[in-house]
């Protein structure tokens, strides 16, 4: 693969603690990324803000605060990530939609493009930068805007199932699901919305659980035990 976009979960980046990092995870993750780079692909990551913050199921907040609330927690996710990736010897940049002081650059195609033909890893942070659109809807935006190949979806759970596995054991595993049948069977794969821009652009995705030994040198290799998602 020449160009991803991994979207990486914030609860898995958590790891057994369920809450803020766990830093063996994420250094683990970062050295996965350092091999892939150092293999020739280019990588630009989104990370959810789910291991601080779950606004939306607080029904004492408005929902454009709660929203902007978890933009600064994926932040907070990608800073931290981007400095575990420089610590493995990666370069690294962290772009947000808007300003927010020194901390990150402002996001333009063609910084991310010039980056990332640097060698350097991309974090997109802060959502679209806009209230009622999540960083599903993130992740497929930025992945088409940089032209990726297609989309790693790191997730808690090892891929995606006609029903939820932790409530029905006898959830199937989809091996391989088209996008239309994602948007028709509402399996919540990502988000409607980002669901259906995926359709319309046929980006595809490949969806797999972060806590499977080297799952992402795997899956960009193509040997990967998730599920494909196809256009």
């Amino acid at each position: 693969m020449k160009r991803v976009l991994l979207k990486l979960s914030g609860e898995a980046l958590a790891g057994p603690n369920k809450r803020g990092f766990d830093e063996p995870t994420v250094l683990a993750v970062a050295k996965q990324i350092k091999q892939v780079v150092d293999e020739g692909t280019q990588v630009a990551i989104v990370i959810g803000g789910g291991n601080f913050w779950r606004g939306r199921t607080s029904g004492a907040m408005e929902r454009t605060k709660a929203d902007q609330i978890g933009m600064m927690a994926t932040i907070m996710n990608c800073v931290y990530v981007s400095e575990m990736c420089r610590y493995v010897g990666l370069q690294t940049e962290v772009y947000t939609p808007f300003i927010f002081g020194s901390f990150t650059k402002v996001f333009a195609k063609d910084d991310v493009l010039e980056a990332l033909n640097q060698g350097k890893v991309t974090f997109f942070a802060g959502g679209t930068g806009h209230p009622y659109f999540s960083t599903d809807t993130a992740t497929v935006l930025r992945a088409i805007e940089i032209e990726a190949e297609t989309i790693l979806l790191a997730k808690a759970i090892d891929g995606v199932y006609d029903s939820d596995p932790k409530v029905n054991p006898a959830a199937k595993k989809y091996d391989e699901v088209s996008i239309q049948e994602v948007i028709d069977k509402q399996l919540k794969v990502i988000d409607m919305t980002a669901s259906i821009m995926c359709m319309e652009n046929k980006m595809p995705l490949l969806v797999f659980g972060l806590e499977e030994e080297n799952s992402i040198i795997n899956t960009v290799h193509g040997d990967f035990n998730g599920t494909r998602v196809t256009i």
